[in-house]
């Protein structure tokens, strides 16, 4: 059992970083037709917490979506076609990126705007809660997602209302090109959860086992009536610009002497030391044939017709 957990554990991580070093590669081709915000060095925390999920649970999230998006199970052909702009997309070609969704795997939807799905989706879970299903909701955001005033308005409701949702907050200590010691006295975000009455954790060392062990117990807990809603603030570093492909260090508002430590704390080969030779070397094959087989997906379908322009839009 602990193998087949640490193969579906590193194989969730090594496929999240091969798909984005794949967008990585081909975006400054154009092919790629809306903004990327990748997840590289943060796999560790989507993995982690969606590994303890099961089908019927759902997640929503920012608009650094495609981890959280994967490791929930969503289409990796329609997020490929979505970054193309193609009809095949998850939203049609519509959305991008910042817009991944996919209802059928629990992916409820992202936002480009910071914050504004932690209200979505304190509101999904109180309609799961009405409804007496068994079900939790997971809501993803930055640290800079904590400055906004939803934020507080969302814990205070979810934490009123004993509502099952988990709250994952990605802190990699910068929004956009801010530290968070230059935005917040306060540097443990948990203090924030903790003062609206809601159980807090700190998880900071890139351990995916622990933290799938914590929000699993968490769900647990939920899904039997017993608890209300649970925040994680996760500590993480962003290894790329905060928007593109690229590294950053060059701009001098952090070092690479800064980011070392958090490069050796990566989740990746941490977990394939568990493995064999053999099951690490089957399950990078797979992966880098289905995203083979993605990318193909993508660059042979079709861009949505101009008399697409005006479907799926809400009034008249």
């Amino acid at each position: 059992m602990l193998n087949f957990m640490n193969e579906r554990i590193f194989k969730s991580l090594y496929r999240i970083r091969r798909v984005e070093e794949e967008i990585a590669r081909i975006y400054p081709t154009d092919k790629i037709k809306s903004p990327v915000h990748l997840s590289i060095g943060q796999e560790w925390i989507a993995v982690g917490v969606c590994e303890a999920l099961r089908p019927g649970d759902t997640v929503f999230g920012s608009y650094r979506s495609h981890a959280y998006y994967l490791a929930k199970g969503g289409d990796l052909k329609k997020m490929f076609a979505e970054l193309y702009g193609k009809a095949t997309g998850c939203a049609k070609g519509k959305g991008g990126s910042m817009h991944l969704v996919d209802v059928a795997h629990g992916v409820m939807g992202a936002s480009a705007v910071v914050g504004t799905t932690i209200p979505n989706a304190v509101g999904y879970a109180y309609a799961v809660k009405l409804q007496k299903r068994k079900n939790v909701v997971v809501s993803f955001f930055g640290d800079g997602a904590t400055e906004e005033g939803v934020f507080h308005e969302s814990l205070n409701f979810a934490a009123l209302k004993e509502l099952p949702v988990i709250f994952i907050c990605e802190n990699n200590f910068y929004a956009i090109h801010t530290h968070i010691s230059r935005r917040q006295k306060t540097p443990n975000l948990c203090d924030k959860a903790k003062a609206h009455g809601i159980v807090a954790e700190q998880i900071g060392d890139g351990d995916t086992q622990r933290l799938f062990e914590r929000v699993n117990a968490a769900a647990d807990l939920m899904r039997a009536g017993r608890n209300g809603p649970h925040f994680f603030e996760c500590l993480t570093y962003r290894w790329k610009e905060h928007v593109g492909p690229n590294e950053d260090f060059d701009l001098g508002y952090r070092s690479r002497q800064e980011a070392g430590p958090w490069l050796e704390r990566d989740a990746l080969p941490r977990i394939e030391c568990l493995l064999s030779a053999e099951a690490c070397s089957r399950l990078k094959t797979e992966v880098e044939e289905e995203i083979g087989a993605a990318i193909r997906f993508a660059e042979e379908s079709p861009y949505p017709q101009p008399e697409e322009l005006y479907m799926d839009v809400i009034g008249d």
